[in-house]
């Protein structure tokens, strides 16, 4: 469980470590400025992981939240197991993260000092076990918003040309 920085791995990469993804923020990354990205083991019940284990979940309301020294990730919808009975979970509870202190107290320093925000970027198994990315976040103003789309279709135009230029058709 250490941190890590930088860019995101390839799926090809994913397979390599056994790494099967369950649910993704793709609403996290348009809306927050990913600074520094932890790996998390996640507390969950029985049923939790059955739910799981059929691709169901939703990361896009989660944040976590630093308690008593305790990582807790909040609004991370995970749906009562079908086959479940008295003993299912609530959707929507808050479950602990399993986080080294280093990490933790890193992570309320950051949040305290540079009024910053956690949330959660993927939900994953790795070797049979729940992991959670959370990501150190910083809000995206609207205007940084309409740049990344802007930048994005730019690369996308030029792309396109550079493959109609390679397959030899002109304007």
């Amino acid at each position: 469980m250490s941190a890590k920085s930088g860019g995101a791995k390839t799926a090809k990469n994913d397979l390599a470590e056994g790494r099967k993804l369950i649910a993704s923020n793709k609403k996290a990354r348009h809306d927050y400025l990913i600074e520094d990205t932890f790996e998390a083991g996640l507390v969950l019940q029985g049923t939790e992981v059955k739910s799981l284990r059929m691709g169901r979940a939703s990361l896009v309301d989660g944040f976590v939240d630093i308690d008593n020294g305790e990582a807790w990730l909040h609004a991370v919808h995970i749906p009562e197991y079908a086959q479940g009975t008295w003993t299912n979970h609530a959707a929507r509870r808050k479950r602990k993260l399993l986080l080294n202190r280093v990490e933790i107290d890193k992570i309320e320093r950051r949040v305290n000092e540079k009024g910053l925000t956690v949330v959660p970027l993927s939900l994953y198994f790795v070797k049979g076990r729940a992991k959670v990315e959370i990501g150190l976040a910083k809000g995206k103003k609207t205007w940084d918003k309409r740049q990344s789309i802007a930048s994005r279709e730019a690369d996308r135009e030029k792309q396109v040309e550079l493959g109609r230029r390679l397959k030899g058709m002109r304007d």
